[in-house]
């Protein structure tokens, strides 16, 4: 075997940092899989920030034959973002957005991801054409090089529509911009060679009539199996022909390092409607009727498509009555206005009419009901995926059809499946496109089992071309169907696409192995191994959308790498194979695992399954506590009121000593102490807080007023504002002075100075001390509130948020943002201020969907707020920011610009941890809302 580490890593490090060349063991397994279920185990990986770095890389890697494929987000179905070689990442750095013409075009850098870019352009009215599901989480390289389309976009506005020009670096490092005519002169100077085939392949194509009507019925419908031969038929000009050769060529023809692409108007108005028909070839002939209309969107489902979902939230009850043959489209109709809206509602009603239907068809324009349709649909494969069985593997196949062909087609694929003893096989897909996806639960633990997957894609594949349809749609071709794709295009087709990658790749050194494979049964190798770990985890299937929330995703590794790695050590340890291996991966799992995840449970917001990784971690975490460490949280919870003064005293203490030697002199002596403590001390910053007031005091009160009752969370007990805050009260004194100004009796629980929601405990995996502490936390909350007579504040978002996990309803518990928005709104007269604020909204507010909320009620309190989207976590996770202040940092990354480009005078959130992180890495204090609250408002009657 090739020694990459040696003979590529050596040379590339005088290029690109070292710590961006990784060839450990763990970050090596980790990116040895995508989101299909082949694996192969890569010899390095690089994460490359800039076109001399790829251009770096391809240039030592071409010198040494060492073939490199191209990593995003390692979305794709279908086996091509994975290499035994070598791996560059084009992720993290390459996120750059350029918006054009007010919208109506974006220039692209192709590691950002999909759903960002919608985000940036909603406000213009415009939108990416290409919108498949993963939008959230692939990558516009991946989107673009893979040609995915998915489920408005069709192949109408899809990425071989709409892009416009592209920067392209090839295998041997030459750059070309095809929107720039210098970079075109040059390029034609300097490659005659490819210029002169390149005529020489359309010339040939388009000699031949008979072929290039295959061309034109094949694209007619979705197809990304082999390359883009289109671009040859649809376009004279020769950059065009090159740049549209590299839309779905898997990363195998060029890099792509740039993209201009046309957007697509976003209109205002929509309307959408589950309608259920008796059976699937019904469903299918109406959406063939429906494609004349003004339909948008018709997503097929069949009845096991809609069992892998009806038992999840918000899906409606009568769904699990339906019997085995119902079938179900979802359908979209978008409009400029509300009264067209209503027209086309009635025409697409009207040529329902024709069709026998299991319940009335009604079509909704709340966006709300809306968004909970489009949910179910793509809540489907990873829910299907999740309930798979122990050990297996869930594949995702898509095909498509011809308009004439398909509710014939759809039916015979339902009886292939039947036939070939796949009960839980499930149909499903963008039906106004005849474009189907199938899934299959598959266990290839013997070779029986390979066998009879490999009958069923046989009888797929026959089926599918006896109709004139694409083997692949809209996943790419892969590795999955790479040995296939003769079979769809014949030898003339074939010949063609080998032209194309040796003209583009003359030494098969990108992704080689995809869309032109020469091993007729490597879509039956290298599948990844899904041994059982734990409950928690075990129905992931690897999809990665949960990175998009992940705070440590490029700092270390993400949710999904977790999974992929303890499932590793798993197998290792049942097989007993390679005991060297499993003790690296043990030792980098540690601090890359374990260590460095904040355990927000953010993840689990974005996986379709709600799988929380973090609960796995802090479940490890429980089990590494040692009886010291649950001796000393068991005292600290016995004591907790000597342990808050003690800390109270301490910011005291440290405070003072910062006043007498100034900030930056502590900051040397305290860095110098935490150096030499093996970074064990906690981080001292100027952003520290301060000691608390030393107890919390209530005014007496009248029995006639409404009652609160009033929890200041443990950490708000202890620390205060920092030293260059401009406040100097604790948190409790002004929350107390809002509520009475709002006419509020304030109540404060019993033995209130011992009483915790948990939070510290269970972030160190002491999950009995932590429930102990809820309960009794509970009950005092339950005497105070009178049974829940009187609502509960607690100023702290993530107590409240495990408050809430914990507690019985009777509590009717609130934090900081809810209880102002929903209490003191009619309460208060609120005065904004005029100066820019910004907010950072936290994990826990996240989890409580009050992270829009929180903007409103900043809103009531100054003129322009500032809420950096694009910040999930802080990554200070409770006091892990005092001793990895390197993840604190890395999860407000992309806050710092957003903050200093608006210049708000102070920031504001509800956790004084998070609140701490955020000044420290932005530059700014961060306080409560409530102080907030407090500046703005005056009582209502004077």
């Amino acid at each position: 075997m090739i020694n990459c580490t040696s003979i590529l890593c050596r040379p590339l490090q005088f290029r690109i940092s070292k710590s961006d060349v990784f060839a450990d063991t763990l970050s090596l397994l980790v990116h040895s899989a995508d989101g299909g279920f082949y694996r192969l185990l890569p010899r390095v990986v690089v994460r490359t920030l800039c076109e001399e770095d790829v251009t770096c890389c391809l240039i030592e890697a071409g010198k040494r034959h060492l073939p490199i494929t191209f990593k995003g987000s390692g979305s794709s179905l279908s086996g091509q973002a994975i290499s035994d070689s070598i791996i560059l990442l084009i992720n993290e750095g390459w996120e750059d957005v350029h918006i054009l013409d007010n919208g109506r075009q974006v220039r692209l850098q192709p590691g950002v991801i999909g759903g960002r870019v919608n985000r940036l352009l909603a406000p213009l009215g415009r939108k990416l054409g290409p919108d498949p599901a993963s939008i959230n989480a692939a990558t516009v390289g991946g989107i673009i090089i893979n040609n995915a389309s998915g489920m408005n976009c069709g192949i109408h506005e899809n990425a071989y529509q709409t892009i416009v020009s592209a920067r392209i670096i090839f295998a041997d490092g030459t750059l070309l911009d095809t929107g720039d005519e210098a970079s075109r002169k040059k390029f034609t100077a300097t490659r005659p060679y490819f210029i002169r085939q390149l005529i020489q392949l359309r010339d040939q194509i388009r000699r031949d009539t008979s072929f290039v009507n295959l061309i034109r019925h094949k694209y007619a419908i979705k197809n990304t199996t082999g390359f883009s031969i289109n671009a040859f038929v649809d376009f004279d000009d020769l950059f065009s022909i090159l740049l549209h050769l590299l839309i779905g060529s898997e990363g195998s023809l060029a890099f792509v390092s740039e993209v201009v692409m046309e957007t697509v108007v976003l209109q205002p108005c929509r309307a959408s409607s589950m309608v259920y028909f008796p059976d699937l070839v019904t469903a299918c002939r109406a959406v063939v009727s429906l494609k004349k209309g003004p339909v948008h969107g018709a997503e097929l489902l069949d009845r096991r498509s809609l069992a892998a979902v009806e038992n999840q939230p918000g899906i409606p009850a009568y769904i699990r009555q339906f019997d085995s043959n119902t079938t179900a489209v979802l359908l979209e109709t978008l409009a400029p206005d509300r009264h067209a809206l209503a027209c086309q509602i009635k025409e697409l009603t009207h040529i329902l009419d024709d069709f026998s239907t299991v319940m009335p068809v009604v079509f909704t324009d709340d966006p709300a009901q809306s968004e909970q349709l489009w949910n179910i649909r793509q809540g489907v494969f990873p829910a299907a995926g999740g309930m798979r069985a122990p050990g297996t593997t869930c594949l995702i196949e898509d095909v498509a059809y011809h308009p004439d062909n398909f509710p014939v087609a759809a039916r015979e694929l339902q009886q292939i499946i039947a036939r070939h003893g796949y009960d839980d096989g499930i149909i499903f897909g963008h039906a106004l496109e005849g474009n189907l996806h199938f899934i299959v639960n598959q266990d290839f633990s013997n070779t029986g089992q390979v066998a009879r997957y490999e009958s069923l894609m046989q009888d797929v594949i026959s089926m599918t071309l006896k109709h004139g349809g694409s083997l692949k749609a809209e996943h790419g071709t892969g590795r999955n169907m790479a040995p296939f794709v003769r079979l769809e295009w014949g030898d003339k087709g074939y010949a063609l696409m080998r032209q194309i990658k040796t003209l583009f790749d003359p030494d098969n050194l990108l992704n080689p192995g995809v869309i032109i494979n020469d091993d007729p049964a490597c879509h039956l190798k290298n599948f990844k191994p899904l041994p059982l770990v734990d409950p928690l985890i075990d129905r992931c299937i690897e999809c990665g959308f949960c990175e998009a929330n992940c705070v440590s995703h490029h700092f270390t590794i993400s949710a999904r790498q977790r999974i992929v790695a303890v499932r590793e050590m798993a197998r290792l340890r049942a097989s007993g194979e390679n005991p060297e291996r499993l003790a690296e991966l043990i030792q980098e799992f540690s601090f890359a695992g374990e260590q460095s995840c904040a355990g927000d449970g953010l993840c689990g917001i974005s996986c379709p399954l709600g799988i929380d990784t973090g609960a796995y971690i802090k479940k490890i975490r429980t089990e590494q506590v040692g009886t010291l460490a649950r001796y000393t949280g068991g005292l600290v919870a016995a004591h907790l009121d000597i342990v808050t003064r003690a800390a109270a005293i301490s910011l005291q203490l440290c405070q003072a000593v910062q006043v007498m030697l100034g900030s930056k002199a502590m900051s040397r002596v305290t860095s110098l102490a935490r150096s030499v403590s093996g970074n064990r001390l906690p981080r001292w910053t100027p952003a520290m807080a301060g000691p608390a007031a030393a107890k919390i005091v209530t005014a007496p009160e009248h029995e006639d007023k409404p009652a609160v009752v009033y929890f200041p969370s443990c950490i708000s007990r202890a620390m205060g504002p920092a030293c260059d805050d401009p406040v100097s009260e604790s948190i409790f004194v002004v929350t107390v002075r809002v509520l009475h100004r709002a006419g509020y009796r304030v109540i404060v629980p019993d033995n209130m100075a011992n009483l915790c929601c948990g939070t510290p405990w269970e972030s160190k995996g002491m999950g009995d001390i932590a429930d102990q502490k809820s309960m009794e936390l509970q009950e005092a909350l339950l005497q105070a509130s009178d049974n829940g007579r009187y609502p509960v504040l607690c100023d702290t978002s993530p107590c409240l948020y495990r408050m809430r996990q914990m507690m019985v309803k009777e509590l009717a518990l609130y934090e900081p943002v809810e209880f102002v928005y929903m209490f003191l709104q009619d309460k208060l007269v609120f005065t904004p201020k005029k100066q820019t604020i910004a907010v950072h909204a936290t994990c826990s507010t996240t989890k409580l969907g009050l992270k829009q909320m929180l903007k409103k009620v900043a809103l009531l309190c100054a003129h322009r707020v500032v809420l950096p989207e694009e910040v999930n976590c802080c990554g200070f996770a409770g006091d892990k920011g005092f001793f990895l202040p390197a993840l604190n940092k890395h999860g407000l990354r992309r806050a710092i610009p957003v903050i200093e480009d608006a210049k708000p005078v102070a920031g504001y959130s509800n956790s004084r941890t998070c609140e701490i992180g955020c000044a420290d890495a932005i530059g700014i204090p961060y306080m409560s809302i409530m102080y907030l609250v407090d500046e703005t408002t005056k009582p209502l009657v004077e």
